[in-house]
């Protein structure tokens, strides 16, 4: 299978007047854009965290009830991005971008103003419907703008770190905002750069007409994988208030089942496979993919847990907690634009990806001894300082998921790295939520104290962390090939 090629004018790319593939003049604005977008829909995803008991408070949410501010927003997103992405290479990659950010936008400003539980929660649906499809083609336009291996690695590098950072930078953005303002500034914030982005998108991003309809309108194919990822996802988030082994979740995780195995078998028979075969079949992706999945399950221990742990157990405020997070995203920065591009140029994906996980396996090691009333400086900021390993891991991540897009399957590619993002956010809330919750009542029924059964509960989320982060670190030792070893000169 083909990569891309910086000599092959792009499949969906309207030539210039010279007879020439078109380009943007400014590739490094269209990387701004894309990464203001991304770190706007990732923020978006973590500044609800702090925010949730003034929630509570104001709208009246019940305990059940208040989940969905979050599971809302995480079955629309993970459930549509597979679709979106692929209908970003039927229909332009830029068109599905400048609807996302348009309906991520006007969402946003639904939430800002919402006034009872279920305006709220219909309109953080309505934020994953519209970050869904601005997030699943923006790695498939940045690959089209950087066809270069050394400048895609280091615009992968700037667009890793805005992803990476957006949950850390949300925590600090929704303690200050609800604290200092009220819980509506959380969502209403998104209004300017919404507003920003869209206006700099219609001028930096590359005009790509698509492929059309005919290439890959699988509707059947669309209605299977979009229902068994929202199924699938629902059934998940639901984990911790129904149980693991109840029947609605095995029910519901039956059906997901169902429809995505339907999905799979319908794909190698279509005519215009929705995702057609060969896009898993590229090397590395598939394990690319895995790999995530574990990874990003793995650090929920540390952006929820940690933050959870600040506030439940050693007595932070929502401001306080986003502060003591800030390392982290700092660290995470400095790694990630700083080192990246150039260890993965040197050393290749695969070894660079290995190397990260390992700071943050110690980090979450680390957290498993966190007492109660722990001491900042000594208990507390080396587990962020070490958040710099997640510096290494999703660059690298993401250009083994990206390396064998063709130009026409760019759009589903980044669609299917966002999914499992999604998944691996979904799975680490349902398991080690899980576990905490688990852990904290039996604890709580032996007699300990609130504050020691909660950090009983963390404690077990952190190892359970750990092993994640071990077993993905097999799964890449294993699955990955070792690269070509690209020295520079």
């Amino acid at each position: 299978m083909s990569t891309l090629d910086p000599a092959q004018a792009p499949a969906s790319s309207p030539p210039g007047p010279d007879g020439a593939p078109h380009r943007p003049h400014r590739p490094r604005l269209a990387l701004a854009v894309l990464a203001a977008n991304t770190l706007m829909v990732t923020l978006d995803g973590s500044i609800v965290s702090v925010a949730m008991p003034a929630l509570q408070r104001d709208l009246g949410f019940g305990a059940a009830g208040l989940s969905w501010v979050v599971n809302a927003y995480l079955i629309a997103f993970g459930g549509l991005l597979l679709l979106a992405g692929r209908l970003g290479d039927l229909l332009g990659r830029k068109r599905m971008f400048l609807a996302g950010t348009g309906v991520f936008t006007l969402a946003s400003l639904l939430a800002g103003a919402a006034g009872s539980p279920g305006l709220l929660v219909a309109a953080r649906f309505l934020q994953g419907v519209g970050g869904a499809m601005a997030s699943a083609v923006a790695l498939g336009l940045l690959v089209t703008l950087f066809p270069d291996p050394a400048g895609r690695a280091r615009a992968i590098a700037v667009f890793s770190f805005t992803g990476a950072a957006g949950a850390s930078l949300g925590q600090v953005a929704g303690g200050v905002l609800t604290d200092a303002l009220s819980w509506h500034w959380i969502f209403l914030v998104n209004l300017p750069p919404g507003l920003a982005v869209l206006a700099l998108a219609v001028r930096s991003l590359p005009a790509d007409r698509g492929l059309g309809l005919r290439a890959g309108a699988d509707v059947l194919g669309a209605l299977y994988v979009t229902g068994g990822l929202m199924t699938g996802i629902y059934a998940v988030v639901q984990i911790e208030q129904r149980g693991p082994g109840s029947a609605h979740t095995l029910g519901f995780g039956a059906l997901a089942l169902v429809l995505l195995t339907a999905f799979a078998r319908r794909q190698s028979r279509a005519r215009t496979p929705l995702m057609p075969p060969r896009v898993l079949r590229a090397p590395g992706v598939a394990a690319a993919n895995l790999v995530q999945v574990l990874v990003v399950a793995a650090m929920f221990a540390f952006s929820i847990m940690v933050a959870l742990n600040l506030q439940q157990v050693q007595g932070y405020g929502a401001a306080r907690t986003g502060v003591a997070m800030l390392p982290a995203a700092l660290a995470i920065g400095a790694v990630s634009l700083g080192l990246s591009a150039r260890l993965i140029a040197r050393f290749g994906e695969r070894r660079i990806l290995l190397a990260g996980l390992v700071p943050l396996g110690v980090l979450l090691a680390l957290l498993v001894r966190l007492p109660a009333g722990a001491s900042y400086p000594v208990d507390l900021l080396p587990s962020m300082l070490l958040g710099a390993g997640f510096g290494l891991v999703l660059p690298a991540l993401t250009s083994l998921g990206m390396s064998g897009a063709r130009e026409d399957d760019a759009g589903l590619a980044s669609g299917l790295f966002t999914t499992t993002q999604q998944l691996g956010m979904a799975l680490g809330l349902a398991v080690l939520s899980t576990l905490a919750a688990g852990r904290t009542a039996h604890l709580t029924a032996a007699g300990a104290s609130s504050a020691e059964a909660l950090n009983g509960g963390h404690h077990l989320a952190f190892a359970a962390g750990t092993v994640l982060l071990g077993a993905a670190f097999l799964a890449a030792l294993v699955l990955l090939r070792a690269p070509r070893i690209r020295r520079s000169r």
